[in-house]
C-alpha cells in the first residue's frame, strides 16, 4: 500500500490524512442532505461537525494514546503525528457525544432527532476513513492465509510486511457501508427520534466486535484474555443503546 500518496521535496501529502479528510467532508455533506426535511439548517450542520471534528480527533487520539502508553512515554512527539495513523473510534465517538450533547442543549436543538440525521452521514464517512487505514497499514489483522488476504511492502506502512494478513481494514469498510445503506432506510421508516442513532451504536458495535477479533494490531490490555479495550467499550456502549431504545420505544407506544 502507498502510506504517503504524494512526495515532493520535503512535502508529504498522506493517504491517511486524505481519507480521513474525504470521509469527514462526505459525512458533512450527506448530513446537509439528510437534515433538510427535518428543518436543520446547512450551517447548523456545519457547526456542529466542527464540534464532532475537534472532540473527535481529541478523543480517538486520547484512547489510542493511553491503550499504547508504552509506545508513546519517551515520545511525546509522537502523540500529535495523527497522520501516521493511530485513533481508536470510541474514543473519538465518545467524546464527540458528550460535546455534541453539550452543544445540542446550548442551541435548543432536539439532541434525539439531530443525532439520527447525523448517524448516516458518520457511518458513509467512516466507511472512506477506513480507506486511509488500508494505505497507511494501520488497524491491520492477524496471519491468515484466505484467498481475501492481504501483503503489505511498503517500507513506511504500519502493518507487518511481507505477510498475508486478514483484510480487516476491508472487513471494516464493508460493514460501515452496510451500516449506511440499513440507516438510510431506517431514517425513512423510523417510529420515533433516538431509533436511528441507537439502532446504529448497536450495530456497530456488533459489527467492531466481531472484527476485533480478526485484528493483529496490539489492541491494549484485554479483560480475561479474551476481549478488548475497545470490544469491552462497546458491549457497554450497546447495553446503554439497548436500554435507551427499550425505554424510547416503550415512551412512544405508551403515549398512543
Amino acid at each position: 500500500m502507498h502510506p504517503i500518496l504524494i512526495n515532493i521535496g520535503s512535502f508529504n501529502l498522506y493517504t491517511y490524512g486524505l481519507f480521513m479528510a474525504l470521509g469527514f467532508l462526505t459525512a458533512m455533506r450527506v448530513s446537509k442532505m439528510i437534515a433538510r426535511p427535518h428543518d436543520i439548517s446547512a450551517d447548523t450542520i456545519t457547526d456542529i461537525f466542527f464540534v464532532i471534528l475537534v472532540s473527535a480527533l481529541v478523543g480517538a487520539r486520547l484512547l489510542y494514546v493511553v491503550i499504547n502508553f508504552k509506545a508513546y512515554q519517551h515520545n511525546l512527539i509522537g502523540v500529535f503525528q495523527i497522520w501516521n495513523g493511530g485513533l481508536v473510534f470510541f474514543g473519538g465517538f465518545l467524546a464527540a457525544v458528550l460535546a455534541c450533547v453539550i452543544y445540542f442543549k446550548k442551541k435548543s436543538l432536539d439532541i434525539w432527532k439531530t443525532a439520527d440525521v447525523l448517524s448516516p452521514g458518520i457511518a458513509i464517512g467512516h466507511a472512506i476513513g477506513r480507506v486511509g487505514c488500508l494505505f497507511a497499514g494501520c488497524c491491520y489483522g492477524k496471519v491468515c492465509d484466505l484467498p481475501i488476504a492481504i501483503k503489505f511492502t511498503n517500507s513506511e506502512s504500519l502493518a507487518p510486511l511481507n505477510v498475508y494478513l486478514h483484510p480487516t481494514q476491508i472487513y471494516s469498510m464493508i460493514s460501515n457501508l452496510i451500516l449506511f445503506f440499513i440507516l438510510l432506510w431506517l431514517q425513512r421508516h423510523k417510529k420515533f427520534h433516538g431509533m436511528v442513532f441507537l439502532i446504529y451504536i448497536m450495530l456497530y458495535s456488533l459489527f467492531r466486535s466481531i472484527i476485533e477479533f480478526f485484528r493483529g494490531d496490539f489492541r491494549g490490555d484485554f479483560i480475561f484474555d479474551f476481549i478488548s479495550m475497545s470490544q469491552g467499550i462497546g458491549f457497554m456502549v450497546s447495553l446503554i443503546a439497548f436500554i435507551l431504545l427499550i425505554k424510547l420505544s416503550r415512551s412512544f407506544y405508551g403515549s398512543k
